[in-house]
């Protein structure tokens, strides 16, 4: 069973920053798309960001020019970098793979709470 590694939730204050991390196993095949879902209780999951395997990237209107999406490309992830949190960013963030060929992959989900 293919496991997606995510890291770096957390409890974070209001305006702070947390930087959250997806490694990808080699056994998911190239060319594939990474990105980071977020879900709270009753809603659906929606998109954060998303980049592309030539590295276009996409962003949520409610995270642009505070998120940046980007591949860590030595440590085989992709990295989410949020700053100036706010509360309604509080919610359970997933790691999604998308191969040219083939299903989705999700990862377990991390929590982050952004809280006073």
């Amino acid at each position: 069973q293919v496991h997606l590694a995510e890291s770096g939730g957390g409890l974070v204050q209001p305006g702070g920053s947390l930087r959250l991390s997806c490694v990808v196993p080699g056994s998911i095949l190239r060319p594939y798309s990474m990105g980071w879902y977020r879900q709270v209780p009753g809603k659906q999951r929606e998109l954060v960001a998303r980049i592309g395997e030539f590295g276009m990237v996409d962003y949520a209107d409610s995270v642009k020019g505070r998120f940046t999406i980007s591949r860590d490309i030595a440590k085989n992830a992709v990295v989410l970098q949020m700053n100036s949190l706010k509360p309604e960013d509080t919610a359970v963030y997933y790691c999604n793979v998308v191969p040219a060929n083939g299903n989705p992959y999700w990862g377990q989900g991390t929590q982050v709470t952004v809280s006073s």
